[in-house]
C-alpha cells in the first residue's frame, strides 16, 4: 500500500508527510531541515526557520517559523509556538500555531492549543483548552464536565 501525506486518504488535507524511518525530501515549504530520530534525547531550546520532524524526546521550549511534526514515537514537554504543528506522538505543554495544528489519530496533546485552525483525527487526545480563529480572546474556558448549564454564581452567567 502506497503511503500518502496525513489528513486524507489522497493525502490533499494537510501537505504533511506521514512518519517515515528516515528523513526524505519534504513537500512542506523551506523542506525537511532537521530530523531527531527515534533514540534521541534533547533538552533546551529549538529555534529553526523551516521544517523539523521529531521522532525521538525533547524537553524545553520549541519555536519555529514553519513547521514542526511530532513523529509517532515522538515525546515532547515543551512549550511549542510555530506556524504549522502536527503531533501524531506526544506533547505535553502548551502549542500556539500562527496557521493549523493537525492531531493525527496516533496523536495526543496535553497542554492548551491555540491555532487558527484546529485539525483532529478521530483517535487523537486533547487533555486542555483550545482557542481557536483570530482573535481567539472571547472564548472563555470550559469546565470539562459534559454539557449541564453551570449552577452558582461565577459571574458567567447571563442575568
Amino acid at each position: 500500500m502506497a503511503r500518502t501525506p496525513f489528513g486524507s486518504k489522497d493525502g490533499s488535507d494537510s501537505g504533511i508527510s506521514p512518519p517515515a524511518s528516515a528523513p526524505a525530501s519534504s513537500s512542506t515549504p523551506g523542506g525537511l531541515t532537521a530530523f531527531i530520530d527515534q533514540g534521541s534525547e534533547f533538552e533546551g531550546k529549538l529555534s529553526f526557520k523551516d521544517t523539523v520532524r521529531i521522532d525521538g524526546r525533547f524537553r524545553g521550549e520549541i519555536s519555529s517559523e514553519n513547521t514542526l511534526i511530532v513523529g509517532e514515537s515522538g515525546e515532547i514537554e515543551a512549550t511549542i509556538r510555530s506556524k504549522t504543528v502536527a503531533v501524531s506522538g506526544s506533547v505535553v505543554g502548551d502549542v500556539c500555531a500562527s496557521a493549523k495544528v493537525v492531531i493525527h489519530k496516533t496523536g495526543r496533546v496535553e497542554g492548551n492549543i491555540e491555532a487558527k485552525v484546529l485539525v483532529v483525527e478521530e483517535g487523537a487526545v486533547i487533555d486542555g483548552h483550545v482557542k481557536m480563529g483570530k482573535s481567539g480572546g472571547n472564548l472563555k474556558p470550559v469546565d470539562g464536565g459534559g454539557n449541564k448549564p453551570q449552577q452558582g454564581g461565577n459571574g458567567q452567567n447571563k442575568g
